[in-house]
């Protein structure tokens, strides 16, 4: 099962999601369902002018849309799709500013979330500590071996989608974790001559 996706390439689009708080409510939207701008701003401790027009940023670029409410008076939110993407390959100036731009947001997001891992892993059990935490491991690869490597990986992770989808599917004692891929290319002046020149 694939999740539905939204793809940014404009440079406008993805500059309007690359904010923190715009992140963390097309998170909150997908996790807990459709809510208003005021449930959102009591889950996330901003105010509720800052979580509507934040909201309304979201739904200028295909992120977020109205959703039917209890009644007239409620105006609920819900995310357009279970997944977002972007494509990095562009070649254009400024798409590729703004993917940077979004890139280090993100960056800055994941590390937070490291971190307060980090400051409560000890109250976790010695199973969950066992196979969670950080790992690092360098591959030699060419271009193309790395875009099936991508592939290869993608493929195991669309296995449990369907229970992101559906909480039913959820097997009992199951949990969120949040597998965060980084492949980073070493610098070519760190390289050895010999190397680089491969």
């Amino acid at each position: 099962m694939s999740l539905p996706e939204v793809k940014l390439s404009d440079p406008k689009a993805l500059r309007g999601y690359a904010h923190p708080l715009r992140m963390a409510l097309i998170g909150l939207l997908r996790q807990q369902g459709p809510m208003t701008a005021t449930q959102a701003a009591e889950r996330l401790g901003e105010s509720v002018p800052n979580c509507s027009f934040h909201l309304r940023q979201l739904a200028k670029y295909g992120l977020a849309e109205r959703a039917p409410g209890a009644d007239a008076r409620e105006r609920p939110w819900r995310a357009t799709a279970l997944n977002t993407s972007w494509d990095d390959a562009s070649d254009d100036p400024q798409t590729r500013a703004a993917v940077d731009e979004l890139s280090a947001v993100q960056l800055a997001l994941y590390v937070r979330k490291a971190e307060e891992f980090l400051s409560r892993r000890a109250e976790e059990s010695t199973a969950w500590r066992a196979v969670t935490g950080f790992a690092d491991r360098p591959v030699h690869v060419t271009v193309d071996e790395m875009a099936a490597l991508r592939a290869r990986i993608d493929a195991l992770l669309t296995e449990y989608d369907d229970r992101i989808a559906d909480p039913a599917k959820r097997p009992a004692g199951s949990r969120k974790v949040s597998l965060i891929h980084l492949a980073l290319l070493a610098d070519a002046r760190d390289l050895g001559e010999q190397e680089a020149d491969r």
